[in-house]
């Protein structure tokens, strides 16, 4: 018979955890992303803790502000610069309309098909450039729409990211009895394979940690090697905002597309199509190698399993999808193996002749 006390309280029990997730809804981007720093860089954490003699807090303190430091300023300057770019970008247009397009480039004539056409509709945009800018006005209020909406997502991403790394004090700080206290949980919950679990949680999330910072890296170094091979000034600047946004996706192009631009503006032609070139097959192409291949290694899934979860978690969740995609296909591959590989309970055969001597032995 039911216990309806028992029950009365697992409903209440579920009710309270329902309650305490609604709650922390609107903050589970942030917390997400506020654990998934401290997971990788604890090991920072451990050593700052050491050599303050296991002072947790200040070790916490000090590292959370190291991470404002490191990341508010690339921030700060990119916010500036992109500023300066909108205002550049601004003086050119009044530019154009008031002394018209430059000439055309040598080598626009000589593309097969259609050179000379785009030529004429180079002189004739050139000609008729109020006009011109007079029919672009609808879609350019469009694109500032756009823009103005893109710039409250990104605001709103600042936001998010700030309090993340808010957050990642508590996580530093509490670490050992957060996880201890999922440790328990889970074995409460799963029984003794709780912590075989936990493991493969922390090493694909180690994994696909160092699968990001060093796909970054390498799209930092390719970015500095194409954009020293081009002659483009502050390389090393902009090789470093690429290793910051690569860390997002689709982030790199937003540092060698305007590269680019800027060297077709200043009549570099021919640098600025081994750019376009170098960036869209290599700097923004290792992504979908490297990336997955890092992921992978070191563990015992296959990779086809970890393509589909860094893809489809990206579609399906955002960029929290890259971290849990590959998590939860990991999680989910090892409990359908476990199931899989638990055999059924061996049968015992019973010959003939083992029953002839029991019934032999029993009449004796």
């Amino acid at each position: 018979m039911l216990n309806n006390d028992r029950l009365l309280v697992q409903i209440l029990l579920l009710a309270l955890l329902g309650a305490c997730l609604w709650v922390l809804a609107p903050f589970v981007s942030a917390l997400f992303w506020a654990a998934v720093l401290a997971f990788a860089s604890w090991p920072l954490m451990r050593l700052l803790s050491n050599l303050l003699h296991g002072r947790e807090s200040t070790a916490a303190g000090l590292l959370t502000a190291g991470w404002m430091l490191l990341v508010a300023l690339p921030l700060v300057w990119l916010g500036s610069n992109l500023a300066q770019h909108v205002r550049d970008a601004t003086e050119l247009v009044k530019d154009v309309q008031v002394q018209g397009l430059p000439p055309p480039p040598d080598w626009l004539p000589q593309i097969p098909l259609v050179g000379e056409r785009l030529v004429r509709a180079w002189h004739s945009i050139d000609a008729q450039g109020a006009a011109f800018f007079a029919s672009l006005k609808p879609y350019m209020g469009q694109a500032g729409n756009w823009i103005l909406a893109r710039s409250a997502q990104l605001g709103g991403g600042v936001l998010e990211l700030v309090l993340s790394l808010v957050l990642v004090f508590f996580f530093y700080r509490d670490g050992p009895r957060m996880a201890l206290f999922v440790e328990r949980g889970l074995e409460r919950l799963i029984g003794d394979r709780a912590e075989h679990y936990l493991e493969l949680v922390a090493g694909t999330v180690q994994r696909v940690v160092n699968g990001v910072i060093g796909t970054a890296a390498a799209q930092a170094l390719l970015a500095l090697i194409g954009f020293w091979i081009a002659g483009v000034p502050g390389a090393l600047v902009l090789a470093i905002a690429t290793f910051a946004l690569s860390l997002i996706p689709m982030g790199p192009p937003l540092v060698w597309v305007p590269v680019t631009a800027w060297l077709a503006w200043h009549g570099d032609y021919g640098y600025a199509v081994f750019l376009g070139i170098w960036g869209m097959f290599i700097i923004s192409g290792v992504d979908n190698v490297l990336k997955p291949y890092l992921i992978s290694r070191g563990g015992n899934l296959p990779l086809v399993v970890v393509l589909l979860g860094v893809f489809g978690g990206i579609l399906a969740f955002g960029f929290m999808g890259l971290f849990l995609g590959p998590t939860l296909l990991a999680v989910a591959y090892s409990l359908i193996s476990d199931w899989i590989g638990h055999g059924q309970p061996a049968q015992v055969v019973v010959t003939s002749t083992e029953v002839e001597k029991e019934r032999e032995g029993r009449s004796s």
